[in-house]
This record gives C-alpha cells, structure tokens and sequence, in this order.
C-alpha cells in the first residue's frame, strides 16, 4: 500500500492544485455532455455548449479585463475554474432572462476577486458570490444541477483525487458527516427509510460538489487544520439547517460565503507584496530566497506559503506555487527554501531570475508542520534533502529553545547539507546519514550509509517511543519514514511532504 500510495502522491504532484481542479472540472463537463446525449440528462446539447461558452467567456473576458483596470495580472486558471464551476451552478437555457443571469453571475464572479478583497487577496469564493448576488436580483437562481445521481459515477472519484491532492479529506469528511446527518435526521422525521434518507443528501443535493471544488479553496480557508475542521462543521450546519429571513434563505452559495468570512479573519488577512533581497545556494540542488515583506507576515515555524509568479512560456503547472519558509517568525525577511536541481520549471526559472528590488506576492500562508505548544515536549525532526528546508525555520525560532530535540538529516553528501552553521548553532542534536558514505561536520553524529528503518531508528534514538517525530521530504521518503518511526514506536508522526513542490 505505501508503494501504491507513493506511486499516486508522485503522479498527483506533477499537477498544480489549480491545474488539477481544472482538468477533472473538465473532464466533468465532458461527462455531463455524454450523459445528455444518453438521456441521463436532459438540457439539450446546445443548451450545454451554449452555457458553458457564455461560462467560460465571459469570466476569461471580464477577468482580463479587470485585470487590466486594477493594472495587474490576470491569473486565468482561477477565471475559467469559476466559468466551469458557474456551469455546474446554473441551469443550462436558452431563456434570454436566465442566460442574461448567468451572465451576470459570471462577471460578479470575476469582479469579486477584485471588488471584494483586501490587500490583493479575495475574501470570497468567486463563483459563490457571483450565484449568491444574481439570485438577490432574481434574474436567476443556482439550482446546482451537478447534484444528480447520473454524475456520481464521476463526481465521487474527481472529487476524491481534489481532496486527496489537497489534503482535506478529514475536513470534507467533516463537512459531510455534519451536513448529511442533519439532512437525514429531517427526511426520516418525514417518514422516509433510513436507506433513503442516507442516499438523498448525497445523490441529490450538492455536498460532494460544494466540499470538493468550493469549501476546499486554498485562499478562502484559514491556514491550520483544527480551525479547518471547525470551519467545516460550521459551514455544514448552516448549509443543512432550513431558514428564511425573508429576504434570503438558506443556499449552499450563501452557507460558504459565510465560512469564507469567517476564515478570513482566522488567517494572513490579505496578499503581502514581497521585494526581492537576494539569494543564496543552500546546496547544489538548492536555493535560499530572501525577500522584504512590505508589511509584517503572520506565520508560525514550520508552515509555507504560497507564492504568485506570473510569467510568460509557462511550462502549463501554473503560477502559484507553494515554498517552505526557512525564517524564523517575526524576522525581518522572509526567506524561503526552494529546489533547483534540474529540471527547473517555469515557475521556479522566474524565481532565479529575479533581480533585487523586484516584487512578487505572497498569497497565502497555512500548514499544521508546527512543533508542540509545549517546550518540554522532545521532539525528533527527521529530513530527507529538500524536506529540511520547514525544519530551518523551527531551529531558527523560539519553538526548539530549551527543547529536546534531534535532528535525524538524510542526504546524498557533506555537499547536500544545508546550512550547517545554523544547524550547529542551534542546539539540537544533529544526526547525518550520508548515502555516499562521506563523513559529516564534527559535531554532527555520523549514522553511516545503512537505510533509515525500525530498528536502525530505534537504535539511533532510543527514546522515540517519548518524542512528537516530524518527517519532511519527498512522498516517497516520507512513506518510508513515517513506516520505519511507527516501527521503532513512534506514538505520533506528523507529516510534511513535497508533492508538486
């Protein structure tokens, strides 16, 4: 299972989240095509292809050209994500009243990115917000016609790869317990079966399709995994409850948009403009950038943070991608740690090219690969090369002052170590396991070239049964560490892999 499970983690990570959205988003619509053609549906065929062309032209368009107002550059991943999740929104029509609706809700949607915002950074989803303000004018209503049981053949598997990719299928699962089990509650106390009532909230109302493209947006979600999940009971509930205030009553556009205020005020409150400082070769296959926040940057050690890098030839995994922070918090760069081994992509190419006095924007920060709030818990941090790079920012911070804590590091040579002074200088117990078999820094403890498992661990650190372990690197490592500590009786492990880094 941890071959199998590796093998997924590295194919899954050569997609960008907002690339992969994209592609099962599209392979949705084609499905729902087919299933019209089948009978299954019954919109009509040029009814679809008419809506989704008024969809995706009208955000693409209307996103450009805000773009252009707002004199910035338009990322048109996130603009057709919204046309094709505004598709699955609105009933597909000929009705000049209901298209002109979907029109609209497709430029409130692109509009909101940059109407409702603060600091560069959306507060709501999109293509809530477009359907929720286009039904207060009653032009048009979302119906969320995906919730059929004709689409789950496909929904259930795409939305799955998203939650999985994501890593928020504990929070879906949340979402989904909350909000299905009060929808079942109320359709048994209607006298239908407990088959029926467990079957209906799932085949025929939206909760796979809003917790696997919209509840799980990265940018409109607070930045730890506890107050993810409060979020996502949160959300259930209004989502499920039945109200109507008169004015407006409960939709699923209207129960996101309030859990996206809510995390608003959870996290980073808006995009950070960072200026180029410089950067500096971590080891050969990696990189230190240095970059001044034009405003303070809230983060905990051990969490990353998103960055937009526009460019141009881009080699199709898009432009945002997310970097460890190697700083500690409250220092006056942020620094992150970035491979460049070849081959570099695009994304990663615009970073080397950056010249000092240059500027890019911060996103979006979160990650849970944060130590124990208590000091007197020993902690042991095992890296395997490029996954030391969250561990720089928790030896550089208050989190592993006084603390017990090992430092278990994997590399290919004395070369491929990172920053050995600061290792040094941190306090922690540092042990080097070099697979060329060259000797490491004195003060480092030489582990030899035998490979990481139970009992070389157990061997290595005696007392992991009483320490918190952190693992960092590449899927595949991670699998194989995390299986090796669980062996030497490790009680918890925290993760912290590099898929599509």
């Amino acid at each position: 299972m941890n071959a199998v499970k590796s093998r997924l983690d590295t194919w899954l990570g050569r997609f960008t989240m907002y690339r992969l959205i994209l592609w099962v988003l599209a392979i949705l619509v084609v499905y729902s095509m087919l299933l019209n053609v089948l009978g299954w549906l019954t919109f009509g065929l040029p009814q679809m292809l008419v809506h989704l062309a008024l969809c995706l032209g009208v955000t693409y368009v209307t996103n450009r050209l805000l773009a252009l107002l707002f004199r910035t550059k338009p990322h048109s991943e996130s603009s057709l994500i919204s046309g094709l999740l505004l598709y699955f929104l609105f009933w597909p029509t000929f009705a000049s009243l209901d298209m002109a609706g979907v029109a609209l809700a497709c430029f409130l949607a692109s509009a909101s990115k940059y109407a409702l915002a603060v600091r560069g950074r959306h507060i709501f989803n999109p293509a809530a917000a477009g359907a929720f303000i286009t039904g207060l004018t009653g032009l048009n209503i979302a119906t969320w016609w995906a919730a059929t049981p004709a689409m789950l053949w496909l929904l259930v598997p795409g939305v799955f790869v998203v939650l999985y990719r994501t890593r928020k299928l504990l929070m879906a699962s949340t979402f989904l317990v909350v909000a299905a089990g009060i929808v079942c509650v109320e359709l048994l106390s209607r006298g239908m079966t407990l088959g029926q009532a467990l079957w209906q909230p799932l085949a025929q109302r939206p909760l796979l399709f809003f917790v696997g493209f919209m509840l799980s947006e990265p940018l409109t979600l607070p930045p730890r995994r506890w107050q993810q999940l409060a979020l996502a009971a949160v959300v259930g509930v209004v989502f499920a409850v039945p109200y109507n205030l008169g004015f407006v009553a409960n939709s699923p556009e209207l129960a996101l948009l309030l859990g996206n205020a809510i995390a608003f005020f959870l996290g980073q409150r808006g995009a950070v403009e960072l200026t180029f400082k410089g950067s500096r070769a971590l080891t050969p296959g990696s990189t230190e950038f240095r970059f001044e926040p034009k405003r303070p940057v809230r983060f905990s050690a051990g969490q990353f943070m998103e960055l937009n890098l526009p460019h141009t030839g881009s080699d199709g995994r898009g432009r945002r991608r997310v970097f460890s922070i190697t700083s500690a918090p409250g220092a006056p760069e942020v620094t992150f740690g970035v491979g460049t081994a070849e081959p570099v992509s695009t994304a990663k190419k615009s970073l080397l090219n950056l010249q000092p006095g240059d500027t890019i924007t911060g996103t979006a920060v979160g990650g849970d690969f944060v130590l124990p709030h208590d000091a007197g818990k020993p902690v042991l941090l095992i890296a395997a090369g490029i996954g030391v790079t969250p561990f720089l920012s928790h030896l550089g911070s208050e989190s592993v002052s006084g603390r017990d804590t090992v430092l278990l590091y994997l590399a290919a040579g004395r070369d491929e170590l990172a920053c050995v002074e600061q290792l040094e200088a941190s306090g922690a117990k540092v042990i080097a396991r070099l697979s060329d078999g060259s000797a490491p820094p004195a003060f480092m403890h030489d582990a030899g070239t035998a490979r990481i498992d139970g009992s070389s661990l157990k061997e290595l650190v005696p007392d992991i049964g009483a320490r918190d372990v952190y693992v960092s690197g590449s899927p595949v490592s991670v699998d194989s560490l995390r299986s090796a500590a669980r062996s030497a009786g490790a009680r918890r492990v925290h993760v912290d892999s590099f898929a599509g880094y």
